[in-house]
């Protein structure tokens, strides 16, 4: 649930955005999934709708008086990508509608950011949508702190909302900046903050440096795979997705995080956020 936008990259525009990216992956491991958003009232919005349905990728994404998002991507020379993430656009005014909310009561997982709650509008829906989810639903707080776009009260009242939390090591020295212990050790800021918002799981994702799930008492750790890199655009949300899939199919965090990694390795092989991935993964 959050941003439903066009990645506008070197080689031309593509498809984007958390919801869709880890709907799509999520999806692909036979789950039924869903992405919610927002759509404005031109021909962007066709588009989206278009590239949804040629992906098979279910959506609730109500139409409303804004622009349909973009975000200008430049990709350095390892495929690192930066963003110019455009504002007052469809995703920032999100409706809490009778439709969505009924999608909220049947949730099994969701998955929701910090950068789709930059607007007052979208961030009341979001929260609106976690009270109202079964109280077994997997809730997956996925941080990802773009420009200006956060604040600590975000990102506090999302840790309070979920049960799963997804960061990267940037984000983790960030937050550690922000909530006042940036003297710790990465494993102690973890099992910190796993333990005050008292979190099933914290996933921490290191880039070339390897990949850590906390569980209290507990750590699973996986290196990362090398890859020739095609760009890293949505290999995130296809790690959150994979992961997700895995667990709610009952996997052990280990054997989820093993699965989670070599589909974010492969992404990182593809153009785009959205590749098909090979039945061979679909197998673990």
């Amino acid at each position: 649930m959050g941003e439903a936008l066009w990645d506008v990259l070197p080689d031309g525009k593509k498809l984007g955005g958390a919801p869709a990216n880890f709907a799509y992956h999520a999806g692909q491991f036979g789950l039924q999934t869903i992405a919610v958003s927002a759509l404005g009232e031109d021909a962007l919005s066709k588009e989206t709708v278009q590239q949804l349905e040629e992906k098979k990728l279910n959506y609730e994404m109500p139409r409303v008086p804004y622009p349909t998002g973009t975000v200008l991507v430049e990709l350095d020379a390892e495929g690192i990508p930066t963003y110019d993430i455009k504002e007052n656009v469809a995703w920032d005014n999100i409706p809490f509608s009778e439709s969505i909310e009924n999608i909220a009561r049947h949730a099994q997982a969701v998955c929701f950011g910090s950068l789709a709650q930059r607007n007052v509008v979208s961030r009341e829906t979001i929260y609106k949508f976690l009270d109202s989810t079964p109280s077994d639903c997997v809730k997956i707080f996925d941080i990802n702190l773009r420009q200006q776009f956060y604040t600590k009260e975000i990102i506090q009242e999302s840790l309070k909302r979920c049960n799963i939390l997804k960061i990267n090591d940037e984000e983790l020295v960030t937050i550690g900046r922000m909530f006042g212990y940036p003297g710790l050790d990465i494993e102690n800021k973890c099992f910190l903050i796993l333990g005050k918002y008292n979190l099933d799981m914290l996933v921490l994702t290191c880039g070339v440096n390897g990949s850590y799930v906390f569980t209290p008492g507990k750590v699973s750790c996986q290196p990362t795979p090398k890859v020739e890199v095609a760009d890293t655009v949505g290999a995130g949300d296809s790690f959150t997705g994979s992961f997700c899939a895995a667990i709610l199919r009952g996997k052990t965090v280990e054997e989820a995080h093993h699965l989670a990694v070599r589909v974010s390795a492969y992404v990182c092989t593809q153009n785009g956020a959205m590749p098909q991935i090979p039945d061979t993964y679909k197998c673990d």
